[in-house]
């Protein structure tokens, strides 16, 4: 029987419940029926964030593709906008084509919704961006949240406006409204036994109006009921509200308001706390407790005390804890982020920042290649503080050394950033290693027109410094771009030259190189033998020094260098060694390689419908990373498909390679490993009529789906009729049944 997936997407679980909007929810419901761009806009602390992040959870089941969120709130640079979406949306930016380009190909045919948050600091780019989005996508629809409307076209603007404020209201009454639910329910999770009652109805009330419905202000002031009464925190807030306001009876304005709140709690932290929580304000997004450690333990805030301190701050509500892949990482509110800058100190805290990262980004050079995947890691959490680093020493030395330390995260994760960084910061005369970092990076684009000099003038730079490793690596990855160019005098002469350096020391990277370079460039003239045995010497060597990245490599250039000389068992087992490592360190590229790789060693077996599924998967991946086919490979891949085709007739090969290009990326890595059969001709359910059959469930009718689906009745019945068809069933009632079931 047919089994279900998670839905696709990336929307955060929510931490604490979600109190009212019933009206703003109603409202951008409709709005999104209507259009397909909702900016939600108001106030910082307003509550912004929560209502998208909430509507998109209600609204994910209506799009096939899932919901994604996009937060922008940590960025600073508008030129980085479309390699924030990338990220958010799980692609990469690992081969030639520009992120722009590969995110919008990717939306093409999706059918999905996108949160695009915080966009106030960023408003044309995130326009731009969001407006070419709607015009190359059309069945993708757009929440965004901003203090103020992108002004884009299409643009609906739903206010958001504070909690509704409590009037003089009976106690039953009373708990329905929604900023008294908000204070009362924060207040019951800090302290653990709060309850609204007739003794402290009265300050409940003014606090809430006193806190003008500011969610992020009630939630501050809620907390405090772990030492105080309403009445003795509304005591407190008076008086700083009256300071505010000079004396008079003036309402304050709601940024007053939350200032004064956010002043308030301040306060009440010890003298370590405070400082504390202002030194965390340097940091431009996300942090580890080894960061805080590193750059604002210091002075009176001992780093003895750091996990007290910052376990202090995440009680109060002051710092928020997110997950992340093996250890926590903590980020400021933006909203507290820029009043805790404001309190902060000239201690050269901004030195201690910077040279903490320059420190560990510099260990990611040394280490990176043979620790790849603890380092990446560590970075992907780090990146906005990585970006805002190089973005401060754009006119320092540093800056250049700082993007070259990165070459393993450009080269597995963000390729045409790690360019652009490199072409604004490099000067004209650079290190041997920048040179080798920029040129490898266009190898990967596939672009010798500017690999070719960039390493020419990398080699004569590494002469010049009298560094052979270097210069061993410059020369193999040189032969490799003269090769790519069609330069085959020049490519062999670099080779030789780089083979014989290569013999004369004992330097694990630049033995390596020149193993890869000697493979690719063998396959490339079809000189089978050469690439086999370079390709298994690199093979061992990566194994021995556990450089997981030219393992994957090397083991794709032998498997499909065994493809092309007919051993199909040989070529296998490397994919198949190959293809938990390459998941492991989410080479994207190198699984697109080896989908087509097993692709062909199914067609090699007559196993065509498997080898068209694959086929299938590997050129969906290919367009989605924007991979060129490299040459060497590209006649085992051609053979492959003809093969298919030829055993399974046009029509039947091309339905298959359907079904592989609708796959997702992990069911398509499952295939290729066996860990799941091959969809029968009929296929599984689609994403769309899972839906419809989750809705079947839910009670509601063909129009009813419709509407949640944003799809015709016509359509539905549609989708009920293949249902029943593929699983074998004869009624509504069956679909229910099997929908509600537990997920296998």
């Amino acid at each position: 029987m047919a089994t279900r997936r998670r839905r696709p997407g990336n929307l955060p679980a929510e931490a604490t419940s979600f109190v009212g909007r019933r009206r703003e929810l109603a409202e951008a419901r409709k709005k999104l029926a209507d259009g397909r761009l909702v900016s939600l806009v108001g106030p910082g602390g307003v509550g912004k964030t929560r209502l998208a992040v909430r509507l998109a959870t209600d609204l994910a089941r209506g799009f096939r593709d899932g919901a994604w969120l996009v937060e922008l709130g940590k960025l600073r640079d508008p030129a980085l906008v479309t390699h924030t979406a990338m990220a958010a949306l799980d692609l990469r930016d690992q081969a030639a084509s520009e992120p722009r380009e590969l995110l919008l190909r990717h939306l093409r045919d999706a059918e999905l919704l996108l949160v695009v948050d915080n966009c106030e600091h960023l408003l044309d780019a995130a326009a731009k961006l969001i407006g070419e989005v709607l015009r190359a996508a059309p069945a993708v629809r757009v929440i965004a949240t901003s203090q103020a409307p992108l002004r884009a076209a299409g643009e609906h603007v739903l206010p958001v406006p504070p909690l509704s404020l409590p009037a003089d209201d009976p106690l039953e009454r009373l708990r329905e409204n929604e900023a008294v639910r908000l204070f009362v329910e924060r207040a019951a999770a800090a302290s653990g036994d709060f309850e609204l009652t007739d003794a402290n109805r009265a300050a409940v009330v003014e606090l809430c109006r006193r806190l003008d419905g500011l969610p992020l202000a009630i939630e501050l002031a809620a907390v405090r009921t772990r030492a105080l009464a309403p009445a003795q925190i509304l005591d407190r807030l008076h008086d700083r509200f009256a300071l505010l306001a000079r004396g008079t009876r003036a309402a304050l304005p709601r940024h007053e308001t939350l200032r004064a709140t956010l002043e308030w709690s301040y306060d009440q932290l010890t003298s370590a706390e405070q400082t504390l929580l202002s030194r965390l304000s340097v940091f431009a997004g996300r942090f580890t407790l080894d960061d805080v450690e590193a750059v604002c333990c210091f002075g009176e805030v001992p780093a003895a005390q750091s996990v007290e301190l910052v376990s202090s701050l995440v009680d109060k509500s002051l710092l928020q804890r997110e997950p992340a892949a093996g250890t926590a990482v903590y980020r400021l509110h933006e909203t507290m982020r820029e009043y805790a800058s404001s309190t902060r100190s000239p201690d050269g805290l901004e030195q201690r920042w910077a040279d903490h990262y320059l420190q560990r980004c510099a260990r990611f050079g040394a280490e990176g290649r043979y620790r790849l995947v603890e380092w990446l890691t560590w970075i992907e959490p780090e990146i906005d503080n990585v970006r805002a680093l190089l973005r401060a020493l754009s006119d320092d030395v540093r800056g250049v050394a700082l993007a070259t330390s990165l070459i393993w995260y450009w080269v597995t994760r963000a390729t045409t950033e790690g360019v652009r960084w490199l072409d604004e910061l490099a000067p004209a005369a650079a290190a041997p290693w920048t040179y080798f970092a920029r040129g490898f990076l266009a190898v990967l684009q596939s672009d010798p027109v500017v690999a070719v000099p960039v390493l020419e003038r990398g080699v004569l730079a590494a002469r010049g410094a009298g560094q052979p490793d270097v210069l061993c690596q410059l020369l193999a990855m040189a032969a490799i771009a003269a090769n790519m160019a069609g330069d085959r005098p020049s490519a062999e002469r670099l080779l030789d030259e780089a083979v014989a350096l290569s013999a004369e020391r004992d330097d694990v990277g630049a033995t390596l190189m020149v193993h890869q370079a000697r493979t690719l460039n063998a396959l490339g003239d079809g000189d089978l033998e050469t690439a086999c045995a370079a390709a298994a010497d690199g093979a061992r060597l990566s194994r021995r020094a556990g450089d997981l990245y030219s393992l994957t490599m090397m083991l794709v250039n032998q498997g499909f260098a065994a493809l092309r000389s007919g051993d199909a068992d040989e070529a296998e087992r490397r994919f198949v060694e190959a293809l938990p490592i390459a998941r492991r360190i989410d080479d994207r590229v190198a699984q697109c390689y080896l989908l087509g790789g097993l692709g062909a060693c199914a067609a090699s077996v007559r196993d065509p419908q498997r080898a068209a599924q694959l086929l299938g998967a590997m050129e969906g991946l290919r367009v989605e990373v924007g991979v060129i086919v490299n040459s060497g490979m590209a006649p085992a891949l051609s053979s492959a498909t003809e093969s298919a085709r030829a055993a399974l007739g046009p029509a039947r090969f091309e339905s298959a390679l359907r079904d592989g290009l609708r796959m997702s990326r992990a069911d398509a890595l499952r295939l290729a490993m066996r860990e799941v059969a091959a969809p029968s001709p009929n296929g599984p359910l689609t994403q769309r009529e899972k839906d419809v059959a989750g809705l079947l469930a839910e009670g509601l009718s063909n129009k009813d789906i419709g509407a949640r689906l944003f799809i015709s009745e016509r359509t539905v019945e549609s989708h009920v009729r293949n249902i029943l068809n593929k699983l074998g069933f004869h009624s509504r009632t069956q679909i229910a049944s099997w929908a509600a079931a537990p997920e296998s």
